[in-house]
């Protein structure tokens, strides 16, 4: 298992196990069944995917099942655009965790910079925006959270934070592979000490069938998904998506 130091000083898995679109009890225990065993510790949600309780009732089943304790895993989790604001912020995380059955998160993030039911141009989201922060930075003082981050946010986003940040974010989750390579981004948080964490790795799958994906993985006796996720760990990128686990274990 590969980690990275965030500047924080936690140490956080490079890839995981992505639960977008896994819906369900079976469904989730199957597939965190089968990451736990396969080595991996970083499991991500979102509070819009619906499934944090059952993500919560499996672990609490499989840790055991495993020889692991809740210390043992990376538990990140995101912020609904509807709860964008200071308090509303602040009590969808402690939801969170009472549906993962948990008292800290190693990582919360700002799903997406903007609040839902309100249009795109909206004067009030750089303010939401800054409210939810600070609703963060409160949590993390308070050791609820033990990472805060972003997600979806563009430099435009980045550079207004550095206005009212007193916390540094640790990561920045966007998408991000070889199909939609974000420089600007990647160059950001090189600059910032910020983990740029990725999503749609294969670019919807896309890439799995993209003949200079393929020649390389043929080449290398390795199956495209293989090379896809080295390509982004080479350069300390990395989360895998569900759809995607059974193809690397």
């Amino acid at each position: 298992m590969k980690f990275t130091e965030l500047n924080t000083g936690i140490k956080m898995p490079l890839f995981g196990l992505g639960t977008y679109g896994l819906v369900g009890h079976d469904v989730l225990y199957n597939a965190l069944d089968a990451a736990l065993k396969s080595g991996y510790r970083l499991i991500d949600t979102a509070a819009v995917y619906k499934n944090e309780k059952d993500i919560g009732d499996c672990l609490r089943e499989l840790l055991p099942k495993h020889g692991l304790s809740r210390d043992d895993l990376f538990l990140e989790t995101k912020l609904d655009t509807k709860d964008h604001g200071l308090e509303e912020a602040y009590s969808a995380c402690l939801a969170s965790l009472e549906k993962l059955q948990t008292d800290y998160l190693d990582l919360y993030i700002i799903h997406w910079p903007a609040k839902s039911k309100i249009k795109s141009d909206d004067p009030r989201h750089a303010g939401f925006r800054k409210d939810s922060w600070t609703a963060l930075e409160k949590l993390y003082k308070e050791g609820k959270v033990r990472n805060i981050g972003i997600s979806n946010y563009t430099l435009k986003h980045l550079k207004e934070m550095a206005s009212y940040t007193t916390i540094q974010p640790a990561v920045l989750q966007v998408e991000y592979h070889p199909f939609y390579i974000q420089t600007d981004l990647l160059q950001w948080c090189q600059a910032n000490n910020v983990h740029l964490q990725t999503y749609r790795s294969l670019g919807k799958s896309k890439l799995l069938s993209e003949p200079v994906v393929v020649t390389i993985a043929e080449r290398t006796n390795k199956t495209p998904a293989q090379v896809l996720l080295q390509w982004a760990l080479q350069q300390d990128l990395g989360r895998w998506t569900s759809r995607q686990l059974a193809k690397l274990i």
